[in-house]
């Protein structure tokens, strides 16, 4: 099977030994993201509705290196530090889409990244 590595620098540059996303098998597997600025790699703080929103940019990107988009998208894994952000993060995540929306799971763990309180990873289809 043939792979291809897709990375952007309108995404922040991964910060461990994997990439932005692989397209492999009509695939696009895009690597968890958090909300990194992709041209200052600091973290975006305050409103989690920022970080939401930082992170949903941050996949656009790299979605947009692939030439796809958010309806290409058919499953979103979504991991926070405390469900009691899902609304807020559910909220932003929804505004993303049309009316098709990806299968998805919420999941709350105990740590993330850079300490952060949303990680958000998803796999599109072309």
């Amino acid at each position: 099977m043939e792979k291809k590595i897709i990375n952007t620098i309108h995404a922040p540059a991964p910060i461990g030994p994997y990439n932005q996303a692989v397209l492999a098998g009509g695939q696009l597997f895009i690597s968890g993201q958090i909300p990194l600025h992709p041209s200052t790699m600091e973290l975006v703080t305050g409103s989690i509705v920022d970080e939401t929103h930082q992170v949903m940019q941050n996949l656009k990107a790299i979605l947009t290196e692939a030439d796809l988009g958010f309806a290409h998208v058919v499953k979103s894994t979504i991991f926070l530090s405390d469900m009691e952000l899902f609304a807020e993060v559910n909220e932003v995540y929804g505004s993303y889409f049309e009316d098709l929306y990806p299968a998805r799971e919420t999941v709350a763990v105990k740590g993330l990244p850079k300490n952060v309180r949303v990680e958000i990873s998803m796999i599109a289809i072309v």
